[in-house]
């Protein structure tokens, strides 16, 4: 019994390392900004390190998703979809260059 004991004890740790394993090595996700109505959309976005975001200008005029000293879509015409890697962990308040009154925040934890 006691080498039955130590088998379950030893499977059920290891069950219990490879579940934290998956989570902390999840696959990055890919998170959507629309530009609509001279607005981000959401207005504030927390994502993990190392996953996307995509800025989609739904708006009939061009527009930008910058954010001094870390990231800069350029314009970006109607239609039009920009990628960015959050790489680095922060708070990154951003602006339509175009438009300087839209604004938002991507946290990145």
């Amino acid at each position: 019994m006691n080498g039955m004991r130590r088998l379950l004890l030893a499977t059920s740790a290891a069950a219990l390392v490879s579940a934290y394993t998956l989570r902390a090595h999840a696959a990055p996700a890919t998170h959507t900004v629309t530009i609509d109505a001279f607005e981000f959309k959401p207005a504030t976005l927390t994502v993990k390190q190392g996953d996307a975001v995509v800025w989609r200008n739904a708006d009939p005029v061009p527009h930008s998703a910058t954010a001094e000293g870390a990231f800069d879509s350029g314009p970006l015409a109607t239609g039009a979809s920009w990628r960015y890697t959050a790489a680095k962990k922060g708070r990154f308040d951003y602006v339509c260059t175009l438009h300087p009154t839209m604004k938002a925040t991507l946290i990145v934890e």
